[in-house]
């Protein structure tokens, strides 16, 4: 697969499974991966996946998914935009940045997860 086809299924898993039933998301952070979610950090699979839990039911959709290969050749770098709805209210623009780190050909987990509301557009 390409990079591209590579971010791209990523990306429809994520967002599909973050908004379908989020425990499905842990197998994809390592005890190496960070999260910034709102300028709070936070590292190690478990403590993401308890942050990423915390935000409670969300509705994402994606407006836009650009993706670029890494210094590194076995990573990939993706930034996406659209709107997520928490709880219920109203939808909020939003901007997350990945970079997926390969460990084997054809796997890769989150390295680095960054989150992002955006207010006042």
């Amino acid at each position: 697969m390409s990079a591209e086809e590579v971010a791209n299924a990523f990306v429809q898993h994520f967002y599909q499974t973050f908004d379908n039933g989020v425990d499905g998301l842990a197998g994809l952070f390592s005890e190496q991966s960070m999260l910034t979610f709102e300028g709070q950090q936070v590292q190690g699979a478990q403590n993401i996946m308890a942050k990423i839990k915390g935000v409670g039911p969300v509705k994402h959709n994606i407006k836009t998914t650009d993706i670029q290969p890494s210094s590194n050749p076995n990573a990939i770098v993706i930034f996406v935009t659209g709107a997520i709805q928490i709880g219920g209210d109203n939808p909020l623009h939003f901007c997350e940045f990945f970079q997926l780190v390969s460990t084997a050909p054809g796997q890769y987990y989150v390295h680095n997860d960054v989150f992002r509301l955006n207010y006042g557009l």
